[in-house]
């Protein structure tokens, strides 16, 4: 199974060293995301839990903010039987996440994908309002919007050296 792991470039070293850790939060095309969004084709399904996964890591961000700046999802494909759904929230948010019962290791990572420089400005300000945001404030979605708005760049996984890198 595919699932995406919302984590930060400082986080991201540990995945060289030894993996994730299980258990790990991650995010997944789950029967309650299927459901609540019937009409996406596998593709875009995919997409709505990497974007949640996304989301994850701004939070991250957002509790570390001597982090590096930039919202880091990896993709990883893992056995279907290490992969738990979580009880169903009324949360939309909360649709596409799993619990994986083993580690995510390196040979089960197929790509990483992070926000470029020019995203650097509003995923940091998404950072800053991201818990304000998940409170309910209005503003403070329009901000962590703005971060939506830049799409992750790709990374092939042999290329973990070079986004271990950026500043």
């Amino acid at each position: 199974m595919r699932v995406y792991v919302g984590t930060t470039l400082d986080a991201l070293s540990a995945l060289r060293a030894n993996g994730f850790d299980a258990p790990v939060r991650a995010r997944a095309v789950t029967p309650s995301l299927r459901e609540w969004y019937a009409e996406g084709d596998l593709e875009e399904l995919e997409y709505a839990a990497s974007a949640d996964a996304a989301h994850d890591s701004l939070r991250l961000l957002a509790r570390s903010p001597g982090s590096r700046q930039r919202r880091v999802v990896v993709a990883a494909d893992v056995p279907d039987a290490t992969v738990r759904p979580e009880p169903t929230s009324v949360d939309d948010a909360e649709r596409s996440v799993v619990r994986l019962d083993q580690p995510v290791t390196l040979d089960q990572v197929v790509s990483m994908h992070v926000d470029d420089d020019v995203a650097l400005a509003d995923v940091a300000a998404a950072a800053a309002a991201v818990m304000a945001a998940d409170g309910g404030d209005d503003d403070a979605a329009f901000v962590v919007d703005g971060a939506d708005g830049h799409e992750l760049l790709w990374y092939d996984v042999t290329e973990l050296d070079d986004v271990l890198r950026l500043s």
